[in-house]
């Protein structure tokens, strides 16, 4: 599905909200089940979901995982200090390392934030290390999270 974005903000209404929240709450429910929740047609649900498909406000529909279950309970966030000129190709190639969950452009002494999950400080530490051998990367600054107190990047509390 090809996501045409108008130049101008995404309109949305309080509709639209509510069907985001249901949506937010459970992915896989159906629009029957939101049509009933709003009293609004199942038309309506539809045309609705695809236009906050096609306009990019909704970008798509995933499972949120446990990275916990699956071992990995160490979430670091590592500053990136990179050298000029080499950013963009860096982050592209950083970006598939099957650890790292974010990169992030910032403002301040380092050039980029990862945000990522090891099952352990050894596997992080493998990573640190390769991290310090591509010869673009200048510097890293690691902290390890030691309490989640709120993560939900796809909160619709925004709203």
């Amino acid at each position: 599905m090809e996501i045409k974005i108008d130049p101008e903000l995404v309109k949305i209404d309080e509709i639209d909200k509510e069907i985001i929240n249901l949506l937010n709450e459970d992915g896989r429910m159906s629009y029957r089940k939101i049509s009933r929740d709003l009293g609004i047609s199942v038309g309506t649900v539809h045309n609705r979901v695809d236009k906050l498909m096609k306009t990019g406000v909704i970008r798509k529909f995933v499972p949120l995982i446990d990275h916990s279950c699956l071992g990995y309970k160490l979430t670091a966030i590592i500053g990136v200090r990179v050298k000029g000129g080499f950013l963009k190709n860096w982050e592209t190639q950083t970006a598939y390392n099957k650890n790292v969950l974010g990169v992030y452009d910032v403002t301040g002494e380092f050039d980029a934030i990862l945000i990522a999950k090891f099952k352990d400080t050894s596997e992080l530490d493998m990573f640190i290390k390769e991290l310090l051998k591509e010869p673009n990367v200048q510097r890293t600054y690691t902290q390890t999270v030691l309490n989640v107190v709120t993560e939900d990047m796809g909160s619709s509390k925004i709203l």
